[in-house]
């Protein structure tokens, strides 16, 4: 009877270790405190946020699946949240750091975001998304690599860079939020751009010649749609968002607010250091930044005219857009080709359209989605509707579609129906760039 209990229990003992082989995703722990602190991005002392002391943040490295536990201790006097650009939320949508789902992280005050990277690889970032934190740091890159297994279709690069790119104002984010934003008033141009928390020639990217390296680049600013290239050197397009791409080459690469783009470049050129150069788009005054392509076997500096950007062509920018492609015979996060799920061939339950607009509105300036100006509530709506809060919202205080008329203030909300394919359609009549965040979800643009 003794030895029945005894392989009974050695029974019981391998099989729970060949479950536990079986078990959770891997997880990655990060503790984060939030700061302030002296910056000098434009040669100007400021008050920037600072995650464990860094600006930019530090950056997230995730494998497909993985779970991050990312516990977040304000020490701001004001309350702060992040969010994560791209980053699906598909198992937890309670995590995205907006004030739509999450309630601010209080001063003094801790929360913990617990986030799966589920079915995702590719380059995203995240930044405070909460009173205007943004125009003074707190953001940083992410990048989710593929799984060992999973095949990429492209050689391994010899070395892996982030480019965190954007405009940047010398004037405090509180003062821009109080005598600007608050007030009414449309924020001033930008004071200059920065590479990586950076001006004019103050970050480096060492490379070994003749050896390709992929660069990350993200949009982190605020109001300014950005062109990126390196001097003497072809940009090669492998991934947009989470998503490989035909591998297109460009001399230069026009990068929206809020976009990542992945591009392979070889260092093929004489040994010597180039420009990497970033400049605004569609600005009245053209704004320009570099940082440096340093050949390890450089005996000399940067030198010459900065390479050609455009600057006001909207066409040249279009034409650009439409080159980009998904590569369906690429596997993603998957064992599987990208486009063998034919989202194309499903046909939407409807479509949604919503023009952007900028009325005035009791004297100050607002800006409206088919003419509503969106009002926050005190209480979260995601909490509001799991609790069923009364008065918080009403479903279907937006209209799903352009009204014309004049614009109001809403705590606007749309439903939508659990596993329903919408087709949304963006218009914009303004004699400015538009730049839409679609947070939390799965979309994929048509057109």
């Amino acid at each position: 009877m003794r030895e029945c209990k005894l392989l009974s229990f050695a029974i019981v003992l391998v099989l729970f270790l060949v479950n536990g082989v079986n078990g959770e995703d891997p997880y990655r722990f990060f503790t984060w405190k939030i700061t302030y602190g002296d910056i000098y991005p434009l040669g100007v002392k400021q008050q920037g946020i600072l995650i464990n002391g860094q600006f930019p943040g530090p950056q997230i490295d995730a494998v497909t699946n993985d779970n991050l536990v990312i516990s977040v201790f304000n020490y701001l006097r004001e309350p702060f949240l992040i969010s994560w650009d791209g980053i699906q939320q598909r198992r937890n949508s309670w995590q995205d750091g907006v004030y739509g789902t999450n309630c601010p992280i209080l001063p003094g005050k801790n929360f913990t975001y617990n986030i799966q990277v589920k079915d995702q690889i590719g380059s995203f970032f995240y930044f405070p998304s909460f009173l205007f934190h943004k125009a003074a740091g707190g953001f940083g890159g992410i990048r989710i690599w593929s799984r060992p297994k999973i095949p990429v279709p492209f050689p391994n690069p010899a070395g892996d860079f982030t480019v965190l790119a954007g405009d940047w104002y010398k004037t405090n984010h509180y003062i821009l939020r109080r005598s600007y934003l608050e007030f009414g008033r449309n924020l001033p141009s930008p004071d200059g751009l920065l590479i990586n928390g950076r001006g004019w020639n103050g970050y480096t990217f060492t490379v070994d010649q003749g050896r390709t390296y992929r660069f990350r680049i993200s949009n982190v600013g605020l109001t300014t749609s950005i062109n990126f290239r390196i001097q003497g050197h072809k940009l090669k397009l492998v991934e947009v968002e989470g998503s490989h791409t035909l591998q297109n080459i460009y001399d230069s690469l026009d990068i929206h607010l809020g976009q990542s783009y992945s591009v392979l470049v070889t260092a093929d050129q004489p040994a010597q250091d180039y420009y990497v150069v970033v400049s605004s788009r569609f600005t009245p005054r053209v704004l320009t930044t570099t940082a440096v392509l340093h050949y390890s076997n450089s005996r000399k500096g940067v030198s010459g005219p900065l390479p050609w950007g455009p600057s006001t062509q909207v066409a040249w920018s279009l034409s650009q857009a439409r080159s980009i492609r998904w590569n369906l015979t690429a596997s993603g996060p998957r064992p599987n080709p990208q486009g063998s799920y034919h989202y194309g061939l499903i046909k939407p339950a409807r479509t949604i359209m919503l023009a952007n607009s900028a009325p005035y509105i009791n004297g100050k300036q607002r800006f409206a989605v088919n003419s509503v100006s969106y009002v926050q509530p005190d209480t979260p709506l995601k909490l509001a509707d799991y609790f069923k809060i009364p008065g918080v919202f009403s479903v279907g205080s937006i209209p799903t579609n352009p009204t014309g008329g004049s614009g109001y203030l809403q705590t606007s909300v749309m439903h939508a129906n659990f596993r329903e394919y919408v087709e949304i359609v963006f218009q914009n009549w303004e004699d400015t760039v538009q730049s839409w965040h679609i947070d939390g979800y799965s979309f994929f643009v048509m057109g």
